[in-house]
């Protein structure tokens, strides 16, 4: 069935080929005109294309080598079985040719019997001949076995093997001037004695004790007596036996340390692989059935190997997640096999995939571990930002510490995001077999979901939101200390955001083998390099789309704290507007105060980001941002409100529409001072805005015809800020325009009603 699937494609892409050579078939065709329209790419689009072109032949190389794997077992085993059939072919054939000399000899003796009864028996008395003497072939023949026995037996197998050929020699030379009778006593005697010199031969090349120099030699002339097959086999055992007695002197539980094991157990094992894999080229040459037998006896050997080391070295490594003990333990095998490749020997592949489901055991521990370990401290972080405790500060806002002459900036975290951000870097300093395995993709998806986890932690650190949060993935029922002030509670983001921006997509582009030898120069030089890998700009997306859950709770909690008060009562209500045309005497031009609170909110708020999000002031920005967004997207969809507003028992009057023109004109002039004013916000007011006026225009009356120009709006709008923010008007009666960022002066708020968010 699947090669069924597969010829449908092949089939398919043979019939666009050949489409596509439709064009060089026609009488127009003008290859000039040809060249330059296929070669009409600028610089930017031909590395694009380069960059394709590579990874398709790194994909291609990738399915030839897994084809290869795939069906190398069978290939080998079929090679094996063809070779064996060879040797019983040639068994069986030299078996005939003895039976055929053997009826042959007796055939001719039944015919020289009946010659001889045809002759007179009297004849034969008086004819007897005298006694003749031998010839030298005879006496050759008489004497060939016992030569060739004291040669056996004195173990020169070389004379031996010549005195075997010359008998050989004789018998095909005196095939048909020989007596049948003594040539098949001369090939008897030549097989008795092969087989003889064959088994001493093996009995050599088994014995531990044998020297390389005399195993090759007794390989060798097994060999040439034409049992290649058996020698082969012979060769491979012998070094399987040597290292096995080698390794009767190692034992693990004598080694404190699982490195030290491996390196032993590599040394032995991949040395008789490269000893057997030398001797096999030097005396059966490249021939494909040995080779293949001495690549299927190689990974056997491997499997052991692995086998072992899983067993005494890797098993308790990744039990405890000791990710950096497996990796060293896989590095050292790794590092001994890939030396067998310059002998056409590829056996790591065998390696990694047998050592993978260790590594992923310690991966998995090991991120385990950091998860626990970061969650333990978040019960008791009390949620203030300092530098790393590993470092010293320096002067300025961060330090620097040298680490192998280059210099690393520390930033201001929390206890537990340090511990987080160190656990991390650790967990990176040994990534080689996470990338020669392919793990990469599952190590960042794993520091994924451990960062996800952090972030729930955080999340259920905000005050009101344990109800929410307590059955996300991942949060569990882990005790969290909570952030009660507002400092506390942006710390919180100052914790997500630093590690999703910068030190985990820094610590993961070890996982890069492009940027891994080049990380730690452009550290800071070239921090666009993080994003080079579409893998790694996922993954940091992903990462800020976590921090986003943060934010998003955070500024829904403090939306809600300013809306509503403790028993549940709101002060964004339509009476608020409705209801100032019947109390006009006592009207005194100024924000609500809802809105007024929201701008000394985002104040304070500023100056507390303005510290803790030094060389980060755009995450604040967008903060301050989301922020004022939340409370005016709530105000567009409370359903309640805008009922009361367009269907209610009392019309909007012309001072509610007044007063709420000026609440959302002053919220457009403080995010536009203070430079997080998006565009979102600007079109949500906006469309408040011509809502309530639509409200309006049902009484009647034109809502243009009532409102003040935009020159008092604006006005009263920066009296507001100023008196709020505690800045005075300048010399002469001009305003201080610059950004609402300064502290709030207690007097200027103590009129001003005050929340507990913080």
């Amino acid at each position: 069935m699947a090669s069924a699937r597969s010829r449908t494609p092949v089939k398919e892409n043979g019939t666009k080929f050949e489409e596509g050579l439709n064009i060089f078939k026609s009488d127009k065709f003008d290859a000039q005109s040809y060249v330059q329209s296929r070669c009409s790419l600028n610089e930017k689009e031909i590395k694009q294309l380069c960059s394709h072109l590579l990874d398709l032949k790194k994909a291609s190389a990738e399915e030839m080598r897994r084809s290869v794997y795939a069906n190398y077992a069978a290939f080998i085993r079929t090679s094996k079985e063809i070779s064996d059939l060879e040797g019983e072919l040639s068994s069986i054939r030299n078996l005939l040719s003895t039976q055929a000399a053997l009826i042959h000899g007796l055939a001719e003796g039944v015919h020289i019997d009946s010659l001889s009864q045809s002759v007179s028996e009297g004849s034969t008395a008086s004819s007897t001949s005298e006694d003749k003497e031998p010839s030298d072939l005879e006496k050759w023949l008489v004497e060939f076995p016992d030569l060739v026995d004291v040669l056996l037996a004195e173990r020169r197998v070389d004379e031996a093997l010549a005195a075997l050929d010359e008998g050989e020699h004789v018998a095909s030379e005196a095939r048909d001037t020989l007596n049948p009778t003594l040539l098949l006593s001369l090939q008897t005697s030549i097989v008795e004695r092969r087989q003889k010199l064959a088994d001493q031969l093996a009995e050599a090349a088994c014995q531990p004790s044998t020297r390389g120099s005399e195993l090759r030699a007794a390989i060798s002339a097994l060999k040439r007596l034409g049992d290649g097959p058996r020698a082969h086999s012979l060769l491979l055992n012998a070094h399987f036996q040597r290292y096995q007695y080698s390794m009767q002197s190692l034992r693990p539980s004598s080694t404190s340390y699982g490195g030290a094991y491996t390196a032993a157990l590599s040394q032995l094992v991949f040395s008789a692989i490269s000893q057997a894999a030398s001797d096999s080229l030097a005396i059966f040459g490249k021939e494909q059935s040995y080779a293949s037998e001495l690549v299927m006896w190689a990974t056997k050997q491997t499997e052991a190997f692995a086998f072992l080391v899983k067993r005494h070295a890797l098993a308790s490594s990744a039990a405890a997640g000791g990710l950096r003990a497996a990796a060293e333990c896989v590095q050292i095998a790794l590092g001994h096999c890939s030396l067998l490749e310059a002998r056409g020997l590829a056996l790591c592949p065998v390696l990694l995939k047998l050592f993978r489901p260790s590594v992923e055991q310690a991966l998995e521990a090991n991120l385990k571990r950091i998860e626990e370990s970061t969650a333990a401290l978040a019960a008791a972080d009390d949620w203030i930002l300092t530098y790393s405790p590993a470092t010293t500060r320096q002067s300025g806002r961060l330090s620097t510490t040298s680490v192998g002459g280059t210099t690393a900036f520390q930033h201001k975290l929390t206890s537990s995001a340090h511990r987080f951000n160190l656990m991390v870097q650790d967990f990176f300093e040994d990534v080689g077999p996470l990338l020669s395995m392919q793990l990469g993709g599952q190590t960042l998806e794993g520091l994924f979901q451990v960062f996800n986890s952090y972030v729930s932690m955080l999340i259920k650190a905000l005050p009101g939101s344990m109800e929410e949060e307590a059955n996300f993935e991942g949060s569990g029922n882990k005790i969290v200390r909570m952030a009660e002030t507002e400092a506390q509670q942006i710390a919180l983001l100052a914790n997500a955001s630093l590690l999703a921006d910068e030190l985990l997509p820094r610590a993961a582009m070890k996982l890069s083998p492009l940027n891994h030898s080049s990380y730690n120069d452009d550290l800071r030089r070239k921090p666009e390099r993080q994003n080079r890998h579409p893998e790694q700009r996922e993954w940091k997306r992903r990462l800020v789309s976590s921090v986003d859950r943060l934010k998003d709770t955070f500024c829904r909690q403090h939306a809600l704290d300013l809306i509503f008060t403790e028993e549940g009562d709101s002060h964004l209500t339509a009476d608020m507007y409705i209801n100032m045309d019947g109390n006009a005497d006592e009207l005194d031009w100024s924000p609500s105060l809802i809105f007024q609170e929201l701008f000394i909110k985002l104040n304070r708020m500023a100056t507390l980001a303005a510290d803790m999000f030094v060389g980060r002031e755009r995450f604040a920005t967008l903060l301050l941002m989301r922020l004022t967004e939340t409370v005016i997207l709530w105000l567009s969809d409370d359903q309640s409100f805008w009922d009361d507003i367009e269907e209610g028992p009392r019309p909007l009057g012309p001072l509610g529409l007044q007063q709420f023109y000026l609440d959302m004109k002053f919220v457009i002039c403080f995010a536009s001072q203070g430079r997080y004013l998006s565009r979102i916000l600007h079109r949500v007011v906006n469309e408040i805005i011509s809502k309530a006026m639509a409200a309006f225009a049902t009484t009647g009356m034109d809502p243009n015809s009532v409102l003040p120009e935009d020159d008092w709006f604006n006005e009263v709008c920066q009296e507001a800020m100023e008196r709020l923010s505690g800045k005075p008007k300048g010399i002469n009666g001009e305003r201080d325009l610059s950004s609402p960022t300064a502290s709030v002066s207690a007097q200027s708020i103590s009129s001003i009603r005050s929340h507990g968010s913080s």
